[in-house]
């Protein structure tokens, strides 16, 4: 990977490949945890109008300009970040990064384009409150971090989104989005100098690149936990939705990769995963049982999520409490071990081979991180993990009294 710092303070990584399809993006150190009490959803909000119209495009000729040569452009929004990117033919690499640019730093918000675009956002909320499956990870992080950004939900609300005007989107990216809080990120058969010569000669019409990464509205995280215990609510839905799990640890926590090995192993993509075996192969509970590790700067969260028919709840429940607790009595097996960490290195080689997950996994480890993992490194972190230390982290995150559980009945 090669990594260089403009004069105005984007810093740019790139990895090269031998495809002509280059993967491009920007990563803003921006998310739901940069907003103010009075700006939920705000980041999504922004990252939606953001193709809305800049002051050198309107929005028809955003839409059109990768598409009209085969390439895509997209978005998403995190609870630390928003990022940009689009794929597409290396030749054309000099219409995308003026135009990836363009939508994140000189965006205009035209209030008519917010009008229409918020319904839009409204009918994604609601689409995703019909989704109980993909709804109960936001309640949960709520119990978690309760009044606390990362607890709030990355769409928002409604109400408060029928509010917001341009000028509250002005004032957002005046204090979030910044030169000194970005990476521009690039996958593909380019150079460095291809990337420099791409990018607008001129300095950009930034109010605030001066902004670093640790500046901004960023919420600070109080020490003290979340709430445990169980949490019942009643949506009346076909099937149960249950999630229980804890806080665990933050992205640059040397632990973080021994707690991703134990939860691969619990319900990892893999149907020989422990939970998978228990719930599903022997019983027949349930269709889908996944363990998984979301990390942020300062914290990070441990959780597992099965569906089932509202009889079986209890049953479940203690079959994944079995499948803890024998991670918590004793250590693992050094061959038990050794299963574990083949089938991980296996998982993380094939997902290092889809170029835009790579892409988008380098530009948020650079972002909140300042460097990137190969996959060999990753290997040796993996290597170097211990049946005692494994069973120090599943001892401390597994804690039966440190687990928070929500059930929708």
């Amino acid at each position: 990977m090669t990594t260089f710092t403009l004069h105005n303070g984007l810093r740019i990584i790139l990895t090269s490949s031998a495809s002509d399809v280059v993967y491009a993006g920007i990563a803003l150190a921006t998310g739901t945890r940069h907003e103010l009490d009075s700006e939920s959803g705000m980041a999504h909000f922004v990252e939606h109008m953001s193709f809305k119209g800049t002051r050198n495009l309107t929005s028809m000729q955003i839409l059109n300009r990768m598409e009209s040569v085969g390439g895509d452009l997209n978005a998403f929004t995190g609870k630390e970040e928003t990022v940009y990117y689009s794929v597409f033919m290396r030749q054309h690499l000099r219409r995308a990064l003026p135009l990836l640019m363009d939508i994140v730093f000189n965006s205009t918000y035209p209030q008519a384009e917010l009008e229409k675009e918020r319904e839009v956002v409204i009918d994604e909320i609601e689409s995703y409150l019909d989704s109980p499956a993909e709804q109960i990870y936001d309640d949960f992080e709520a119990l978690l971090f309760p009044e606390h950004p990362l607890g709030r939900s990355i769409l928002g609300e409604a109400a408060r989104l029928r509010q917001y005007t341009s000028i509250d989107l002005q004032r957002f990216t005046a204090r979030n989005y910044a030169l000194g809080r970005a990476v521009l990120f690039v996958r593909g058969n380019v150079s460095m100098d291809e990337i420099r010569k791409a990018l607008p000669q001129h300095r950009l019409d930034s109010t605030h690149d001066s902004i670093s990464l640790n500046e901004g509205a960023l919420a600070k995280l109080e020490v003290e936990a979340g709430i445990s215990g169980v949490t019942v609510v009643h949506k009346h839905t076909h099937q149960a939705h249950v999630m229980l799990g804890a806080r665990a640890y933050a992205f640059s926590d040397p632990r973080h990769i021994g707690l991703a090995l134990l939860s691969n192993m619990l319900g990892g993509p893999a149907l020989n995963s422990r939970l998978s075996l228990a719930l599903r192969e022997r019983t027949g509970l349930v269709y889908t049982v996944e363990s998984a590790v979301n990390a942020y700067t300062d914290t990070g969260v441990w959780s597992v999520y099965f569906g089932c028919d509202h009889a079986d709840v209890r049953r479940c429940l203690r079959l994944v409490r079995r499948e803890l607790q024998r991670l918590t009595d004793k250590p693992l097996t050094p061959r038990a071990l050794n299963a574990a960490r083949r089938q991980m290195k296996g998982q993380m080689a094939v997902a290092a081979d889809n170029s835009e997950n790579a892409a988008l996994a380098m530009a948020k480890q650079f972002l909140l991180t300042g460097h990137t993992f190969s996959l060999e490194e990753r290997f040796a972190q993996l290597d170097a993990l211990t049946p005692d230390s494994l069973h120090s982290i599943a001892r401390e995150v597994f804690d039966s009294d440190r687990l928070t559980t929500l059930i929708y009945e």
